[in-house]
């Protein structure tokens, strides 16, 4: 879902979510416990990455596909943002003025902005705030499942 409203900051206009902080909050509070819990499985399962990368080999094709597709095209929205994005970042509306973070060497510092500039900056913002936890859920889903086939194989060798 993530990665879909990513990719939906391409399409003209805002996301009509742009000014509210509570999709960054839920994405934060469900964020941590997920990921958390995908890396206490990895480390129980005692595997390394070739054997994760084995185990997930041995998933259905479908699942297999699905999470090729999301760590693909997250990859590639990020790529997408990234490739387009100046130096420009954060920006907020002050007394009706439009300003954002420069990130240049040279001129390191707030700099205001014309309306077109600060939507482009809020979208390409919005990109990467919806990207980044995208892929690490992707990332989660990923170890979660592996390690789920990793623990399936162990049971059904120790079975007589």
């Amino acid at each position: 879902m993530l990665l879909l409203l990513a990719m939906l900051t391409w399409l003209p206009g805002t996301l009509p979510l742009a000014g509210s902080k509570w999709p960054m909050v839920a994405i934060v509070v469900l964020l941590f416990p997920i990921f958390g819990a995908a890396l206490v499985r990895i480390l129980l399962s005692g595997a390394d990455r070739h054997s994760m990368w084995l185990a997930f080999r041995c998933l259905p094709g479908r699942l297999q596909a699905v999470l090729g597709a999301l760590a693909v095209s997250g990859v590639l929205v990020m790529l997408l943002s990234t490739a387009g994005a100046g130096t420009l970042q954060s920006p907020e509306i002050k007394d009706g003025r439009y300003f954002a973070f420069d990130t240049a060497s040279h001129a390191r510092g707030t700099i205001e902005v014309s309306h077109s500039e600060y939507e482009a900056i809020l979208e390409s913002d919005q990109r990467s705030m919806f990207a980044i936890p995208g892929m690490l859920f992707t990332g989660a889903a990923y170890a979660v499942f592996a390690a789920g086939q990793l623990r399936r194989a162990d049971l059904g060798f120790r079975s007589p």
